[in-house]
């Protein structure tokens, strides 16, 4: 019990040091991201959290403004180098992960860790084995080990 929440004390700490990164980071990438195609800075998406909770993740984003869903035969959404939806600038935030930088604000409103599983799609929760609910008792983090 105390792991937990000296782990949430980590990450609380650790994403207050973090906020003049993400400020600078989205005064500088915010203007390449709007420029590019005049759409929102920020891609907002629903995720699965701790407890199968939903929440809203953020990110960059880089995809043109209102780019169709595609998704894979499994229903996992598209994800390719070559995708014509991302935008220019969208290609190197995702090759940098600098997309990710927003999830800052997920980690301090206690929805995401710095470490965990990453967050699915909420719609993901009807194919999960036993097995995989069981990564549903964590928060789901940025990254993992």
């Amino acid at each position: 019990m105390y792991k937990y929440l000296i782990k949430r004390i980590l990450d609380i700490i650790l994403a207050i040091l973090l906020l003049p990164f993400l400020f600078v980071t989205t005064i500088l990438i915010a203007p390449l991201i709007y420029l590019e195609d005049g759409g929102s800075i920020f891609y907002n998406s629903k995720r699965l959290g701790k407890n199968g909770k939903v929440f809203i993740m953020y990110k960059f984003r880089t995809m043109k403004e209102n780019a169709r869903d595609i998704r894979n035969a499994d229903g996992s959404t598209y994800n390719s180098i070559y995708d014509p939806r991302v935008t220019k600038i969208g290609k190197v935030l995702r090759r940098t992960s600098i997309d990710e930088i927003p999830q800052i604000i997920n980690v301090i409103k206690g929805n995401m860790s710095f470490i965990g599983p990453r967050p699915d799609l909420p719609e993901h929760i009807m194919l999960y084995t036993n097995e995989e609910k069981r990564k549903l008792k964590v928060r789901p983090g940025i990254t993992r080990i």
